[in-house]
């Protein structure tokens, strides 16, 4: 399947993982370093391990974080016994949240801790935090011994026949009683990890090989773990105990967080965290080289990098961070390979390689644009005007140089809106999906281009004008677009995108539709430190109608089936010590249409085609099938069992996929045993095209069902106009209204 194929966006589109709004996001973006070197290293715990110690600029730091954690964060703190126990058991959980690591009698001797952390802070001693580390770094250097000893002298053992399982998820889990009991699920860990590699065709020399490297540079990596790295972890920990979004960042760090925040990266454009011993794309950055690619995706995990188009895939697998984001940074126009297990997928034997270009990210990549689309209404024509906006931008140094044409969303759309109405849309749609904030100033302006004047929204202080809330909105009287509108929204919509669509909803200038947005209604600040800084959460965002986006998010007045319905782990609510949703007093505000008493026949309108809809019945099983994945507790380590298994789940796709194009009246797809050889094919043809006299009638028909199937368009875009003019039909005598003097044809 074409990688520009409308399955293949639908099927990214559904796969997206959640973007944990509260991690520490590096982005890729500099010069690649050189391999990190192969050591031997010697499997010797009492040679490898020496406990680290604390510098005294650690504890004069943690008392100063305290003291603006105190006077400046938003909500009233108070570092107690309380506070204590938040920072001990956040600590342990970002350290071991799998139960991996700590034995239970490590727990209980540590938990001497629990309510005494917030004194050693105060007296500006982070020692505390440095044994528990400690025991950590131990117990970690223990297990990654085993593991090596494990695959260099009993791979050749294991029985993929009997029924064994490894659990999934671990959370919820008991710490071991003891080595033993440890040493039986690394054992099943490790089982796992070579049966992966098993079915992806390795053999066996292959598998240990792979591993064995894999777990020695492991161990060659934590074994480098320095002062620095502890302190970081320990007060990062200590930051976002007081609320999600507030975190702390050394020197080191707070370089690669205030590169992210440029608006020229340079790299593949993306995010990573870390997930136990893999990093995660966290986040695709709009108009980046990843983004345009629609190969790598939110939540896939890295196994493996290769520099250039033939450079030796290095296994990365539990080194650390920004020694991987080391490897995939580079210069424009050199390439990266990445190995990744996609999000939808469990295991290595689902693994795939992804090649990057490595460009710049440049603001204009980001940059709203616009589609018309076309549907049929009752025997007519209907026209309606996308506008798709990845980001509320702002290029401030060009403005504050005085350039008449810097880039601003607001200008942006403005102008889009301006072209829209010369191509005689009937409706618009604002698409704020995956949007995840930006400007506070543009998404005030852009309301206005939808309003006369009026509050836009509300934000309440905290410090010495803690309570005082003040309204910001818009002046300016001229109006861009007066017509039909609805704003599409999803579950990774967040800040700015919910103050606009919160806007748009409360005025109900336009019909919101999709999902809940992600809840986002607090802003950050960064505040200098003398070692590092501090991202602290200092106010918090209201809707005119006096709720906050906080928690909650905005609620669509028509809600679309969203893959994002999945997963209980994805937005605000999910996040733990998120800010209180609340309400302050609302503004005084007029609003421009009664859409919320046309909703419930919108609903019914909208739930009769949806019933029917080839596309959203195959979005609604999706969600459903990822929602049973989700649930599992264990995976199976019986090799024909795990066969059996992925190529049931491939038939059930396949017959979903051609039950979808079935009801579409669309070719259906020839189901072919080994997929991988499919791809091969595919492969071949793409060079017979490119290199031979004319294609064949089989490559002729390939190239005409890809074409099908690119006309189908997104379906929640299409319905989004379907909705619309149901509205312009049930409202056509208030459409006229929206502004004095306006017509039915002033669209």
């Amino acid at each position: 399947m074409n990688s520009n194929s409308p399955k293949f966006k639908r099927n990214r589109f559904m796969q997206k993982a959640v973007i944990t709004a509260c991690s520490i996001l590096l982005t890729s973006t500099l010069i690649a370093q050189e391999e990190p070197p192969q050591l031997n290293v010697i499997l010797d715990i009492d040679a490898l391990y020496t406990p680290l110690e604390s510098k005294p600029i650690h504890g004069d730091t943690a008392v100063k974080l305290l003291n603006e954690l105190e006077t400046k964060h938003y909500s009233s703190i108070d570092i107690d016994d309380n506070f204590s126990s938040i920072v001990f058991d956040s600590y342990i959980d970002a350290l071991d949240g799998s139960k991996l690591y700590f034995l239970k009698e490590d727990i209980d001797q540590l938990s001497a801790y629990r309510y005494t952390l917030d004194n050693s802070l105060k007296d500006g001693s982070v020692e505390p935090g440095f044994e528990i580390y400690n025991v950590y770094y131990k117990r970690i250097l223990e297990r990654m011994i085993y593991a090596v000893e494990r695959v260099e002298n009993h791979v050749g053992e294991m029985d993929f026949t009997i029924d064994e399982a490894i659990q999934i998820d671990r959370e919820n889990a008991p710490y071991a009683a003891s080595l033993e009991e440890l040493d039986e699920l690394w054992r099943l860990r490790i089982k796992n990890s070579v049966l992966s590699l098993r079915l992806t065709g390795d053999d066996e020399q292959e598998i240990i090989d792979k591993l064995s490297k894999r777990y020695r540079n492991q161990l060659s990596q934590i074994s480098k773990t320095n002062d620095k790295d502890i302190f970081q972890t320990y007060m990062a920990t200590v930051a976002t105990a007081v609320d999600p979004h507030t975190s702390y960042f050394s020197p080191r760090d707070s370089e690669n967080f205030n590169m992210g925040l440029s608006l020229s990266l340079q790299g593949i454009g993306a995010q990573l965290t870390t997930e136990e011993e893999y990093t995660k794309v966290a986040e695709l950055i709009k108009g980046g080289p990843a983004e345009r690619g629609n190969e790598l995706k939110a939540g896939d995990r890295i196994v493996s990098i290769g520099q250039g188009v033939d450079g030796e895939l290095q296994d990365v697998v539990g080194m650390r961070l920004d020694d991987v984001v080391a490897q995939i940074r580079g210069e424009k126009g050199t390439v990266v390979r990445l190995n990744v297990i996609p999000v939808d997928a469990i295991g290595e034997s689902s693994a795939t390689v992804v090649s990057i270009t490595r460009d710049t990210v440049k603001l204009e990549d980001q940059s709203a644009k616009k589609e018309v689309i076309e549907l049929s209404y009752n025997g007519e024509i209907f026209k309606v005007g996308i506008i798709d906006l990845p980001t509320f931008y702002f290029d401030f140094e060009a403005a504050s140089r005085g350039d008449a044409d810097f880039k601003s969303s607001t200008r942006d759309v403005h102008a889009l809106l301006d072209e829209l109405k010369e191509e005689d849309v009937d409706a618009v749609v604002v698409d704020l999906r995956n949007n995840g904030g930006g400007s506070l100033s543009e998404a005030n302006q852009l309301v206005g281009l939808f309003i006369e004047t009026g509050a836009t929204v509300q934000i309440r202080y905290s410090g010495l004008r803690n309570g005082f809330t003040r309204s910001f909105g818009d002046s300016d009287p001229e109006v861009a677009y007066t017509g039909p509108l609805a704003v599409l929204v999803n579950r990774t919509s967040a800040s700015a995108s919910e103050i606009f669509a919160g806007a748009i909803q409360d005025y109900q200038r336009g019909i919101v539709l999709g999902g809940q947005t992600f809840g986002k209604g607090t802003v950050q600040e960064i505040i200098p430190m003398d070692y590092g800084q501090v991202k602290l959460t200092r106010s918090k965002f209201y809707r005119i109608s006096g709720e906050s986006t906080q928690h909650r998010g905005v609620i669509p007045d028509i809600s679309f089936p969203d893959f994002y319905d999945a997963y209980e782990d994805i937005g605000e609510s999910s996040l733990d010590g998120a800010l209180p949703w609340d309400t302050v007093r609302a503004v005084e505000y007029t609003p421009y249409h009664a859409i919320q008493a046309l909703v419930p026949e919108l609903q019914q309108r909208y739930d009769a085609r949806a019933q029917k809809s080839p596309d959203f019945i195959y979005l609604r099983d999706q969600i459903e099938r990822a929602r049973v994945m989700r649930q599992r507790e264990q995976l199976s380590l019986n090799e024909l069992e795990v066969k059996q298994e992925r190529e049931e789940n491939r038939r059930i796709e396949f017959d979903a996929e051609n039950m979808r194009r079935l009801l579409k009246g669309l070719t259906l797809n020839e189901w072919v045993e080994d997929p991988n050889a499919e791809e091969q094919e595919q492969e071949q043809e793409l060079v017979a095209i490119s290199d031979t006299a004319p294609a064949d009638e089989s490559v002729e028909d390939a190239v005409e069902e890809e074409e099908e199937e690119e006309e189908e368009g997104d379906p929640l875009l299409l319905e989004s106009g379907r909705i619309l003019a149901d509205f312009i039909s049930l409202n056509s005598n208030r459409v006229s209204s929206v502004s004095p003097g306006n017509t039915p044809q002033n669209r």
